[in-house]
Order: C-alpha cells, then sequence, then structure tokens
C-alpha cells in the first residue's frame, strides 16, 4: 500500500510539467485578432458615415495580414497615379533609358494648371533635372513637372509596366489637366488593391533595386499637404501620395511605424462634400496607426512599457 502510494505520488510530481503546460495561456495572435476585428469595425463605420463611395486596403508588412472594403473597385486616381508615373521613371533609370540628372529646360508650351512652381519659373532659362521635377511632382504635386515626365517615360511604358506586375485595373489614360480626355471618360484609374499591390512591390525590393528602391521611397517621403499624414503623429514617416479631383480624394502610402510598418491606401469618390472626404481619410489614417501603433509597442500579452 505504502509502495503504491509512493508511485502516485512520484507520478503526480514527474507529471507536473505537463500539466502547466496542457492549457497555455492563448496565444499573442488571438488576442491581437480582436484587435483587428475592432480596427475592422471602426473602418466599417466611417465608411458607413460617408456619403459617398468608399474604397480601402490595408496591409500589415509584418504579418501578411490585409483588410479590404470595396477593394476591386476601380476608381479615379487623381494625383496618386503619380505613384505609377515615379515608379516607371524610377525603373527607366534602372535600366539606363534616362538619368535623372537628365536636364530640362522650361517650356511655356508645357505649362498647365495646378502647378505651383513651374508656373513661376522662367521659360527658355530655367534648367531642371529629371530628379527636380519628381520632386515637384511629389511635393507639391505640380501637373507642368508631371505632364513632363510623363511625357518623357511615354503613357504607354508606365501602363506596360503595371500590365507586367499583373495590375489590369490601374491605368495612365491621359496627363494632368486633360480636361477634354477626362470628359470623354479616359480617367486615371486604380483599384484600392492594386495601389496596394504596387507599393508593396516596390517595398519588398521586386521592382527597383536596393539603391533605387531607398531613393524612391525617400522621393515619395517628401513632405507634402495629405489627409492621410494629417492622421498621424508629427513624426511619423509615410511614403506617399494623396488626390484630389471634384467629388473625389484618395491618398496611397506606406507607414513606417518602427516594428510594425503597414501600407494604407484610401479612395473616395461620388463625394456630396470633398471636405468630408478628406475628413474621413484622416479618421481611418488615425484609427489605423492607434492599432499598429499598439501592436508595434506591446508584448506577447499586450503590456506595454513605455520608456521613462
Amino acid at each position: 500500500m505504502i509502495r503504491k502510494l509512493a508511485l502516485s505520488m512520484i507520478a503526480m510530481f514527474c507529471g507536473l510539467p505537463a500539466m502547466a503546460q496542457c492549457c497555455p495561456e492563448k496565444p499573442a495572435a488571438e488576442k491581437q485578432q480582436v484587435l483587428w476585428q475592432k480596427l475592422q469595425e471602426e473602418l466599417r463605420s466611417v465608411d458607413h458615415e460617408l456619403d459617398g463611395v468608399m474604397g480601402l486596403a490595408v496591409k500589415d508588412l509584418t504579418s501578411g495580414e490585409t483588410f479590404f472594403l470595396h477593394g476591386d473597385e476601380i476608381m479615379p486616381q487623381a494625383s496618386s497615379i503619380k505613384i505609377a508615373v515615379l515608379a516607371d521613371l524610377y525603373l527607366q533609370a534602372q535600366q539606363g533609358k534616362l538619368k535623372l540628372t537628365d536636364e530640362y529646360v522650361v517650356r511655356q508650351e508645357d505649362l498647365v494648371t495646378g502647378s505651383d512652381i513651374m508656373l513661376g519659373l522662367t521659360p527658355g532659362v530655367t534648367r531642371l533635372t529629371l530628379r527636380d521635377l519628381a520632386t515637384m511632382m511629389v511635393a507639391v504635386s505640380d501637373n507642368s513637372a508631371t505632364n513632363v515626365l510623363i511625357h518623357r517615360v511615354g503613357m504607354e511604358n508606365v501602363n506596360a509596366m503595371l500590365e507586367r506586375l499583373g495590375l489590369h485595373a490601374t491605368r495612365l489614360r491621359r496627363q494632368m489637366m486633360d480636361l477634354k480626355a477626362a470628359s470623354e471618360g479616359r480617367e486615371n484609374v486604380s483599384t484600392p488593391r492594386e495601389m496596394m499591390t504596387l507599393l508593396e512591390t516596390v517595398y519588398r525590393g521586386k521592382l527597383l533595386n536596393k539603391e533605387m528602391t531607398a531613393d524612391f521611397i525617400k522621393m515619395l517621403s517628401t513632405h507634402k499637404e495629405s489627409s492621410l499624414l494629417q492622421g498621424l503623429p508629427d513624426d511619423a514617416v509615410a511614403a506617399s501620395k494623396p488626390g484630389e479631383l471634384e467629388a473625389v480624394r484618395n491618398d496611397s502610402g506606406i507607414i513606417f511605424l518602427k516594428n510594425r510598418p503597414y501600407i494604407l491606401c484610401v479612395m473616395t469618390t461620388y463625394l456630396k462634400d470633398e471636405k468630408d472626404g478628406s475628413a474621413a481619410i484622416r479618421k481611418i489614417s488615425a484609427l489605423t496607426y492607434s492599432y499598429f501603433d499598439r501592436v508595434a509597442r506591446a508584448s506577447e500579452y499586450g503590456r506595454v512599457v513605455s520608456p521613462k
């Protein structure tokens, strides 16, 4: 009897480690999934309250998780299409078809409205590099600079690049301020999913080499007026490009949050009031950042220890 009792006690103590491991706490992924689902509910609420149509794509570049609202709807891009122009400019520079240092002399016939910088330069005198033009295209969305770059790289080449990447809905169909083309339905378009894919392709180094990728991201991170940026902390870094047209507000970019970078693409159209579209993008940007910031700074249990 004593022998049986001793053996039972030995077995019980030997089994303690196994017992302690039999019912571990739910993995961190489950707790983060709860937070991820709540973010999706908040984003749907913003969409529901908007008097217009919204398309949305969010991608966690660490986990690969994605969330879409009308992710495959083809929507006007306004100046956000300049991301594609910039990508092909850098690709052609990498291929040796042009140099970012190639010069352009400002011409009167190239100047169009919506060109805050170019309209102040002296035609026939001022010399700019293609990189200068790209900076103006990104930072102040200068339409004349954009048109010069479109002419230099070729609209058909931009679209061929997009096609090779499998982006069949994203198309550059007209130059900036070509109202005749716009009235004929030749709009520059994309979808939230495809713009997200284009940005991720560059981010992952699948389009450009390491040096060109870094310079592209630096260029697209140039400070600008942007609803997406207005939803982020002042010290946040984002490679993004907004776009505005009548009844349209867009913003797409990569947000370089430490330990948790992500992509956010928001497109709105059929807006009753454009200010509502901008406000929706700001709110979505703030909500999305809040989620990724918490996940980035928290332990696997959700505890955040802030530095003193």
